[in-house]
């Protein structure tokens, strides 16, 4: 199982390349950056964690820009959106951005997507936030067409590209991995149906059970048609218990990811050396 480190960076935390430098160091395979393009003012949709977002929500990096700079500093770490809002992002641009960096980075990067939840974050960007999901996923199949053809072309109902040419083309074939993030059932059902994994946060998965509902997934992946070996799963946010890291392993879980505060390294270190006694352990 592999284990990677999640973190909102701003201008005040623990910048992408000491941060990474560090993680490469001890072994852990993975770093990811979730998205914000902004923070609006207005709230039609509540904070799921209650009371006021916090400010890294607003003060978080680009992903991509955190992610080159983390990147161009190791040589193995893998690097990923965790998540990219594909709703709040054009489909040329974004393939774009995403065959370079995986090209820059020698074929590292993880394409961990999600469609958001906040009304009014997504609507600043021209979606209509009940189409959100389908333009989501006709985003995601009209860049898999620019990624893998010569001359792609996409015709959804709400995306629609002409032919035309975009390089570079991906390192990793047919395209990096788009890893669907979001909760049971249906993220997971979006997951089956266009991904080649899912992430499911840990906090969502404990009131039904970590394993009654990888178990459903599962079941309605091979229900689909496809193979749930075809389809790993990346737990994020997993909690510093090591019974609960063990069934994850025990369960076949691909990768679990631990937080990281959008703090500096006095805070974020103490953190990493825990996990690093934690992957010790699971190695021995």
């Amino acid at each position: 199982m592999k284990i990677g480190a999640v973190m909102f960076f701003t201008s005040d935390s623990m910048q992408p390349a000491p941060l990474a430098r560090v993680l490469e160091e001890r072994g852990f395979e993975s770093l990811w950056v979730p998205e914000h393009t902004h923070i609006p003012s207005t709230r039609k949709t509540p904070y799921p964690a209650g009371g006021p977002l916090i400010r890294p929500y607003y003060d978080i990096y680009d992903p991509f820009m955190a992610l080159a700079t983390a990147a161009a500093v190791t040589t193995n770490l893998k690097i990923g959106t965790g998540v990219c809002l594909v709703p709040q992002r054009d489909p040329i641009v974004t393939a774009k951005l995403i065959s370079s960096l995986d090209q820059m980075s020698n074929g590292r990067f993880l394409f961990g997507v999600g469609n958001g939840w906040n009304q009014d974050e997504i609507e600043n960007h021209g979606t209509v936030f009940k189409t959100r999901h389908k333009l989501g996923r006709e985003r995601i199949e009209a860049m898999k067409a620019i990624w893998t053809q010569e001359e792609p072309e996409y015709h959804g109902e709400l995306v629609h590209i002409e032919k035309m040419k975009q390089w570079p083309k991906p390192v990793q074939k047919p395209h990096p991995p788009i890893i669907v993030g979001g909760a049971f059932p249906y993220a997971a059902r979006r997951a089956i149906a266009y991904g080649d994994g899912w992430i499911p946060r840990a906090d969502r998965l404990a009131k039904d059970g970590v394993g009654v509902l990888i178990g459903k997934f599962r079941e309605l992946a091979a229900e689909a048609g496809r193979d749930p070996a075809s389809l790993p799963i990346t737990i994020f946010r997993v909690p510093e218990i090591m019974e609960q890291i063990r069934f994850c392993e025990e369960i076949g879980i691909d990768r679990i990811t631990f937080s990281l505060p959008a703090a500096g390294a006095d805070e974020c270190m103490p953190i990493i050396d825990r996990w690093t006694e934690i992957k010790r352990q699971l190695e021995s």
